[in-house]
């Protein structure tokens, strides 16, 4: 019960819980398309309107998430052709963003079948390059070796990696699956954490990006 209402809270203040986030993925191809300009960033859902005001980015990229290729209930009984309505999504957008994100759940059990259908289904964007964490579905069962050798070649443990673009520091992590309980990020990627962002400047921007958001695990 504490763990669920830590993942699962009420409201936060900008409106949005993970449930919430996540019933909305369940109606349309979508995600998040971010801007940062200077070092600060600007979401807004794919295919919206650019917010009035907004200054012109150094550049973006496009966040997706939960794509759960192989589940077919009836809250989505088509993802392959969710995720084909958020390939079409990106392809339109008039500045293609420079990378996308995707926050974990590629599939749904985990099957080679279902890694199979969304390396096909991503061929289709036009930026092909994608980096990934993983969710708590796409290591069940073999402890995620599959996933790893599927989209997680290069990097650390069992999934995380940091990269630099455009003088913005990413971060990856894994925080579905560790011994400390969903959501946990774990001592041994917690150390390595700490001695990657060692060498980063302090004025350099970071991007955290998990499968669980960090503020629902620990709002503090």
């Amino acid at each position: 019960m504490g763990l669920k209402k830590r993942l699962e809270p009420t409201q936060s203040s900008d409106g949005i819980d993970r449930r919430g986030f996540l019933k909305c993925m369940q109606w349309a191809g979508t995600g998040v398309v971010w801007s940062l300009a200077g070092g600060v960033p600007v979401s807004r859902l794919l295919g919206a309107d650019r917010k009035p005001g907004e200054k012109a980015s150094d550049f973006t990229f496009v966040q997706i998430s939960d794509t759960h290729i192989g589940f077919n209930r009836p809250a989505n009984s088509d993802v392959v052709g969710t995720l084909g309505a958020t390939v079409g999504k990106i392809n339109a957008l008039p500045h293609q963003p420079d990378l996308i994100l995707h926050t974990g759940d590629l599939t749904h059990l985990a099957k080679a079948a279902e890694f199979d259908t969304l390396d096909q289904s991503l061929k289709a964007l036009n930026q092909r390059q994608v980096f990934y964490v993983p969710g708590e579905h796409d290591v069940t069962g073999d402890d995620g070796k599959l996933y790893l050798e599927r989209f997680g070649k290069g990097t650390m443990g069992t999934g995380w990696h940091s990269f630099d673009h455009k003088g913005i520091h990413f971060a990856g992590l894994n925080n579905a699956v560790q011994l400390e309980g969903l959501g946990m990020i774990g001592r041994e990627q917690l150390d390595w954490l700490r001695k990657d962002l060692s060498g980063v400047p302090a004025s350099t921007p970071v991007v955290v990006f998990a499968h669980i958001p960090l503020w629902a695990v620990y709002p503090e």
